[in-house]
């Protein structure tokens, strides 16, 4: 076997430039030489010939002493010693390689620990027990390394492999959060109590207009980020809708509710789980043919998949998880899945509000206006959602149908399964800090302003409510001056040192 599991060295991969020249070990070089079909993962392990541990640009640098020896078992010590649990990887890679050679690897350090995290994943991603049997040492070892990777809280012991099941998931939903230090960073901040002091020192009257506003505000982002300009009435419903998250259980029928909610006109969509193909692209012009951005889920593997999503959305509920980064898990994860022929987006956004709200993330009363900050982030959301599905793309074989669709050939379930969710928990938690730190703030302050203006056209001209928030707005629309349409027509009543005082004012309140 020698050799035949170890990379030789290099200075770039797959595209991806290394700090130095070294070898590739760990879950990169397993991948390259057993031919898996996964994309690469978003970091690399790298043996430098250089004394120095670092890391840089998705790539761990390790030195010589942390060489793994030229077996296949030597190499998953090291992935899992280093690189965390990737259940994708370890998924191929029992579907490559034989039960036996399995069953040759647990054996090689029966007992040790990382043998023993084979033997479980194997078992539980293959749904199938090995011909081992149960061990009787006293200490368990905990699955994820929680220097590495985000683990549950609650962990389920498995007395077989003397292992404690701390995965955030279930069998058929568990994407994974490795540890940053900007995730670690906004945990440590503690953004949600953060909140809380600030609502505390706001009127009540604010803050009731303060989340109107934002409600309406995010559904209308919600809508323009797919590119859509709703009615009034579709948006306030949208509004609404967002309103009652975190009141409802999840649940399919819910899932349901909400796509009808989205869908002002059904007749031409089919509502309820997709089944046909799915992707989100375009068309060529002149064929017609799908140039696919990505590859939505095989519509046969929707409810298993669902049923996962669902499941694992419950477990972490239960288990009190971090609640930002089971909001990324769960609302990624089903924007990758695409279950519906369309609403997807909005439902994903929503599905954000919702774990926020139920998980106590977001006080009472307020609903963070997440989609107003993804719609400030446009470009690093679509960075996000392509930095998994544009990999994807390369493992996913398809064919055109006869009206334009894609038809997925190959089995993709284990794609939408197992991700990494490190880039979204990361991309999430900005938009939540943006929120706290800037959308909520400037909406509270814009309305204190205003309330104070209103008060001051009040005193001194006892104008109706709804004429000063016409005057306002040509305000806001002129840089704080009237245009001459409003000098002649609205206002054409005002003297002119009237419209001097009150443009004046107006600078020196709302600015």
């Amino acid at each position: 076997m020698t050799n035949k599991y170890y990379s030789q060295k290099i200075n770039t991969f797959h595209g991806r430039e290394a700090p130095e020249t070294g070898n590739l070990v760990g879950y990169g070089a397993l991948i390259e030489t057993l031919k898996l079909a996964m994309p690469m993962p978003n970091q690399l392990a790298l043996i430098s010939q250089k004394h120095k541990q670092y890391i840089k640009n998705g790539w761990l640098v390790f030195t010589l002493r942390h060489q793994p020896s030229e077996t296949l078992y030597d190499h998953l010590v090291f992935a899992l010693k280093y690189e965390g649990i990737n259940l994708l990887f370890f998924k191929k890679l029992f579907e490559k390689i034989s039960k036996q050679k399995v069953i040759d690897l647990i054996q090689t350090e029966y007992s040790g620990q990382y043998a023993r995290k084979i033997w479980f994943l194997y078992e539980w991603l293959m749904n199938e027990q090995l011909p081992i049997p149960d061990l009787s040492i006293k200490n368990l070892v905990p699955l994820i390394d929680e220097k590495l990777q985000y683990a549950s809280q609650v962990s389920l012991n498995s007395n077989r492999h003397r292992i404690k099941n701390n995965l955030p998931g279930t069998v058929n939903f568990c994407p994974l959060v490795y540890k940053t230090p900007k995730l670690e960073k906004y945990i440590n901040e503690n953004l949600a109590e953060k909140t809380n002091l600030v609502i505390k020192e706001i009127h009540k009257d604010i803050l009731l207009r303060t989340s109107a506003f934002l409600l309406l505000k995010d559904s209308k982002a919600s809508f323009t980020i797919e590119g859509e300009s709703p009615t009034q009435s579709r948006t306030m419903r949208w509004g609404k809708a967002i309103a009652q998250a975190g009141s409802k259980p999840l649940s399919k029928d819910e899932l349901l509710r909400l796509q009808q909610i989205v869908i002002e006109n059904s007749r031409f969509i089919k509502i309820g789980y997709r089944t046909e193909g799915g992707f989100i692209g375009e068309h060529d012009r002149n064929t017609g043919e799908p140039i696919p951005d990505h590859v939505s889920a095989k519509w046969q593997d929707i409810q298993t998949l669902m049923e996962g999503l669902l499941n694992t959305a419950a477990k972490l509920e239960k288990d009190n998880f971090y609640p930002v980064l089971t909001a990324a898990i769960i609302a990624f994860g089903f924007v990758f899945i695409h279950p519906f022929e369309d609403g997807n987006g909005r439902i994903h956004r929503y599905l954000i509000h919702h774990l926020l709200a139920v998980m106590k993330y977001t006080p009472q009363g307020i609903i963070f206006p997440v989609s107003s900050a993804i719609l400030k982030r446009i470009e690093e959301y679509k960075k996000v959602l392509e930095s998994y599905s544009q990999p994807l793309l390369d493992f996913i074989e398809w064919k055109k149908t006869p009206d334009n669709n894609v038809e997925v050939l190959n089995q993709t379930i284990d794609y939408y399964k197992y991700f990494d969710a490190t880039l979204h928990a990361e991309f999430l938690y900005d938009c939540v800090d943006y929120t706290i730190n800037k959308i909520i703030p400037d909406e509270v302050s814009y309305l204190q302003k205003y309330d104070a203006m209103k008060a001051w056209l009040d005193d001194y001209y006892q104008m109706p409510d709804k004429t000063v928030a016409l005057l306002i707005r040509f305000l806001e629309q002129n840089n704080g001056t009237f245009s001459k349409r409003a000098r002649e027509k609205e206002f054409a009543v005002l003297k002119d040192d009237e419209v001097n005082e009150i443009e004046k004012k107006y600078k020196e309140i709302m600015s």
